[in-house]
């Protein structure tokens, strides 16, 4: 699973991508939001990926040009969970309807997390990232 937000703005108009590849068949899916952030749409984009999964408990990988999502599922996320959704600095975590969402969802499967630089030529990532820009294109 690639998976990749964008935000015309920041905050402003966002969207979010998709591309799911399984046994060579490719899947593509996007979204959009009027009025959101970008690490809201990166988010967003690995909730999607995941929601389009048939079936709990499977293997996947999740490749993402996003810092934030990595590092938050990996290391923030059990650190906010035991201090009740707080950051170290005893502030709300940003987005915290979308990690608990994230957080949801990840336990259902198996997951490799993967970071790959965007906006490097990556092929799949460069997939992601144009189905983010249709879903903020095709907002009305």
């Amino acid at each position: 699973m690639y998976t990749d937000g964008a935000c015309k703005g920041n905050p402003g108009r966002g969207g979010w991508g998709v591309l799911l590849r399984y046994k060579g068949i490719e899947k593509a899916l996007y979204g959009g939001e009027v009025l959101t952030t970008n690490n809201r749409m990166e988010l967003t984009a690995v909730i999607q990926g995941l929601l389009a999964l048939n079936r709990p408990g499977c293997d996947v990988t999740v490749i993402s040009d996003s810092k934030y999502v990595l590092t938050g599922i990996t290391e923030w996320l059990p650190n906010w969970k035991r201090r009740n959704w707080k950051t170290a600095a005893k502030k709300p975590v940003l987005n915290e309807d979308l990690w608990r969402k994230l957080d949801e969802l990840a336990l259902q499967h198996k997951i490799k997390w993967e970071w790959v630089k965007g906006h490097s030529g990556h092929r799949e990532n460069e997939m992601a990232d144009e189905l983010a820009n249709r879903g903020i294109d095709e907002l009305r």
